[in-house]
């Protein structure tokens, strides 16, 4: 498989912008993205994933389905509905044996899942929780992720409620389209529906902001937690 990378000039000759750059390994045969419980992988990387689903081989897994929680027993088909929007078949969500809130006791265990999934998936690039992320399950996968993922490129989404000092460096541009499935998708989650991270309006507004940061009209930002590239020549 194609290993993802960035290449920093144009085959003109031109200088690349940075969102070419993001595009580009965006759109790498394999992306994997990695999400604790359901509704994470969506509220991060939503956008992206409709934007590229069409023309990327894409795996999404969430560690845990949080069905130990009985208040919680929808969010598993809620996922499956949501990914669905999004373009990406159930055969390519994929749920861990994971229980929530106690993946740090379970560290080994996932650190050889991602083994696994390595040698099965074979991923050109992951996206997976930022390190600004609080989370005590966020940021275990994280640390696991990185160690698993040697020599791949990992980009850090951000989950609005439980991340602090999130700043995006990694900018991919989306379209009005990509928002609008993020929300759609978003929406199948009617066990989370009255919760502030879920409102159409914040989703769109960070989009915005980050598209303002790019000076584009809408992006989805990621932190760089490692780039594997090159540069041609």
């Amino acid at each position: 498989m194609h290993r993802a990378g960035v290449h920093a000039i144009a085959p003109s000759g031109r200088r690349r912008s940075i969102v070419e750059h993001m595009t580009q390994m965006a759109s790498a045969p394999g992306a994997l993205y990695l999400g604790a419980h359901p509704d994470d992988i969506e509220i991060g990387c939503g956008a992206v994933i409709h934007h590229i689903v069409k023309q990327t081989d894409i795996l999404c897994v969430t560690l845990s389905d949080n069905q130990k929680n009985p208040d919680l027993k929808n969010v598993k088909s809620e996922q499956l509905r949501s990914m669905k929007v999004l373009g990406v078949p159930e055969e390519k969500v994929i749920f861990g044996p994971f229980i929530t809130r106690v993946f740090p006791d379970a560290r080994q265990e996932i650190l050889e899942y991602f083994l696994s999934l390595r040698r099965d998936f074979q991923p050109d690039l992951i996206f997976v929780h930022s390190k600004q992320d609080v989370h005590q399950d966020h940021l275990t996968m994280t640390d696991e992720a990185l160690r698993a993922f040697r020599g791949i490129t990992v980009l850090g989404f951000d989950v609005v409620r439980s991340s602090y000092g999130f700043f995006p460096h990694f900018l991919v541009e989306v379209t009005e389209e990509d928002i609008e499935k993020k929300i759609e998708a978003l929406s199948q989650y009617a066990t989370y529906r009255d919760k502030y991270y879920f409102n159409s309006e914040l989703t769109r507004s960070i989009m915005i902001r980050h598209g303002a940061l790019a000076e584009i009209p809408f992006a989805e930002g990621f932190d760089i937690l490692r780039i594997v590239g090159k540069f041609e020549k």
